[in-house]
């Protein structure tokens, strides 16, 4: 079972808020820790997924559900 430390919720906000509002949350994170978050806009998937690939973190998980989307994200 996987603990998770903070949710974050950017439903509603488009591109970048998303990412810039992922970056300072993990900003704020200690290395392993988890962070849940729920996103709406569509390109959430890509952007997260370059960023975390370039910035050393994982994503654990990553679903939608209703049209929301959700990502597990470990920080590295």
């Amino acid at each position: 079972m996987i603990v998770i430390d903070q949710e974050l919720d950017t439903s509603g906000l488009m591109c970048p808020l998303p990412l810039l509002r992922l970056k300072k949350t993990l900003q704020l994170m200690n290395c392993g820790q988890t962070v849940r978050v729920r996103a709406t806009d569509p390109a959430a998937v890509l952007d997260f997924g370059v960023f975390l690939e370039q910035a050393g973190h994982q994503l654990l998980e990553q679903a939608e559900e209703s049209g929301i989307l959700l990502f597990l994200i470990r920080k590295g």
